[in-house]
Parts: structure tokens; C-alpha cells; sequence
């Protein structure tokens, strides 16, 4: 009699467990889904694409044509800052795209949809300049 006691006390133990993570689970879907959703304006023959952070404020902006990634896209950081800045074309990354960091400043040059160079500026970098 006290082995079964003791089964059913494990069986209400695991049932409880599972009711605690699903309850956890739902929660955490349940504040995601409060995000503000992204809203798609349509300028001429693009979409202007905006998506924000839980504050409201932007997270992203660009533009897509024939539902594919096209020109200019801007990321900021959740006080507005600039945190990265690049183009695409049909989908594809081209040209050069910049990454502000804390300290830093990347320049990242896309060749066929891939990385061909980077440079790094830090803030202690020289700077040459032209006073005429």
C-alpha cells in the first residue's frame, strides 16, 4: 500500500510540473503577442516595411518589391540610435553596409550576395582632414 502511495504522489508531482511549464509557456506566447505589429505601407511600386519594438518605437525599416528585400533597410537600437544601415536588390545584400557599435564603426562590402571586405573604424582611429 505504501508503494502506491508513493506512485500516485510521483504521478500528481509530474502532472503539476507539466501544468507549471504550460502555464509559463502560455504566458511567455501571451507577452510576445503583445509586440506592435510591423505595419507595410505601399509607395509607388514598393512596400515600405516598419517593424517595432514592445515600446512602439522602431525597430527597422525598408522596403520590399515583389516580396523580396529592395533598397535601402535601417536598423535602431531601442533609444533611436542608427545601428545598422544596408542595401538590397532583388533579395540580395549589395554594396556597403555600415554596423555602429559601442566603440566602433564597421563597413561591410557585399559582392554577389556576399561579403567581400570589411573594415573597422574604433574611436580612437586618426582622422586626416582637409582644411583648405
Amino acid at each position: 500500500m505504501y508503494i502506491c502511495k508513493v506512485n500516485v504522489n510521483l504521478k500528481t508531482l509530474m502532472i503539476m510540473r507539466t501544468i507549471t511549464t504550460l502555464v509559463i509557456l502560455c504566458l511567455t506566447i501571451a507577452g510576445y503577442a503583445q509586440d506592435k505589429q510591423p505595419t507595410f505601407k505601399a509607395e509607388n511600386d514598393v512596400v515600405k516595411a516598419t517593424y517595432y519594438y514592445q515600446d512602439g518605437s522602431i525597430k527597422t525599416q525598408g522596403y520590399f518589391k515583389d516580396k523580396k528585400l529592395t533598397g535601402e533597410w535601417v536598423s535602431f537600437d531601442k533609444s533611436g540610435n542608427k545601428v545598422q544601415l544596408g542595401y538590397y536588390d532583388n533579395g540580395q545584400k549589395v554594396g556597403k553596409w555600415f554596423v555602429w557599435a559601442k566603440e566602433s564603426l564597421k563597413e561591410i562590402n557585399y559582392e554577389d550576395n556576399a561579403v567581400a571586405s570589411v573594415n573597422v573604424w574604433k574611436s580612437e582611429s586618426k582622422v586626416a582632414l582637409n582644411n583648405k
